[in-house]
């Protein structure tokens, strides 16, 4: 039988082994993977098969109506009137709340993701007795697992 288990990158994983090593499973039966982290840059627009769910229209769609609201209201003493005052101000409100937006994204978001520092996660593979499996998740599952599984 073997267990899958995923741990985060802490010294719960030492403990587990430890605890397991000293139930009787043999050191050459625990078998510890490291996930590599991402290298390349995350995207800032979504496609069709992936979304982060992030919107860079929010604030552009806010701003437009507060622009085309006060274009409008001026445009009744400018001389192309309301109306194409009231597009101009959408448009150009729309505008800067996305550059605002995307300026967030690329800039702010991205210190702050290298500053949080995500880590990878860690896979433990651990061959057994059908009869040590129960014991085993109970283990991995006391030192903190994320998720196990079982294959017979």
């Amino acid at each position: 039988m073997q267990l899958f288990s995923t741990f985060e990158h802490t010294i719960h994983i030492e403990l587990a082994v430890a605890t397991l090593e000293k139930k009787g499973i043999a050191k050459e039966n625990i078998f510890i993977v490291p996930l590599d982290n991402m290298t390349e840059e995350r995207k800032v627009f979504d496609t069709m098969h992936r979304s982060d769910g992030t919107s860079l229209i929010d604030i552009g769609a806010a701003l437009a109506t507060a622009f085309a609201v006060i274009g409008a209201s001026i445009g009744f003493e400018l001389k192309w009137g309301p109306i194409y005052w009231g597009l101009i101000g959408a448009a150009a409100g729309f505008i800067l709340g996305f550059a605002i937006r995307l300026f967030t994204e690329k800039i702010m978001k991205k210190r702050r993701r290298v500053l949080k520092g995500f880590q990878s996660e860690i896979i433990m593979i651990i061959d057994c007795e059908e009869s040590e499996g129960e014991l085993v998740e109970n283990i991995l599952f006391k030192h903190y697992a994320l998720g196990v599984a079982k294959v017979i």
